[in-house]
């Protein structure tokens, strides 16, 4: 999966491939082989040439927000950017009265669906809960409504950009 990732003013180009525990990354060209692994959820240890890195991990609340990142003292909010997201969309609040879609920002798999069919949510409730790189992030309603459909099922693997469930 390829990204943007802007931490403050600085932009770089991110590419990731997994394979089982292992981790293939690409920063602005610069290729990194590591082992990953997720003692508890938002803890992550990274394995690098025998040199192991905790990086603490705290997910934004809405879409589009920074990740809060912790590690060795110091404290980042990165921003990422999946270009695929980026085509084809509005202004990510312009629902207004139709229909608003739940999609994923990177490849994963569906773990929860929080709520069902026909349930009435608010803006910011937890929706469903998409597994991506041993991490589980939940995506939370964009409006208040009610979820006409799940697109998914638990267990699912789902592609960057999938639409996941529609609110209206």
């Amino acid at each position: 999966m390829r990204f943007h990732a802007e931490i403050g003013d600085e932009k770089h180009e991110v590419e990731i491939r997994r394979d089982a525990d292992d981790v293939f990354a690409s920063i602005n060209g610069r290729g990194y082989e590591l082992e990953v692994s997720e003692p508890e959820h938002g803890v992550y240890l990274f394995k690098d040439k025998g040199k192991i890195t905790e990086v603490f991990v705290t997910p934004p609340d809405r879409p589009g927000e920074a990740l809060q990142v912790q590690t060795g003292g110091r404290s980042l909010q990165i921003k990422l950017i999946d270009p695929k997201r980026l085509r084809g969309s509005g202004g990510g609040s312009e629902h207004g009265d139709g229909a608003a879609e739940i999609r994923t920002a990177m490849p994963g798999k569906v773990v929860r669906l929080l709520v069902e069919a026909g349930a009435s949510v608010e803006k910011g409730d937890g929706v469903l809960v998409v597994e991506a790189m041993k991490m589980q992030n939940e995506l939370k309603a964009p409006k208040a409504g009610i979820v006409k459909e799940f697109k998914v099922a638990e267990g699912l693997t789902v592609a960057a950009g999938d639409v996941l469930a529609v609110i209206e």
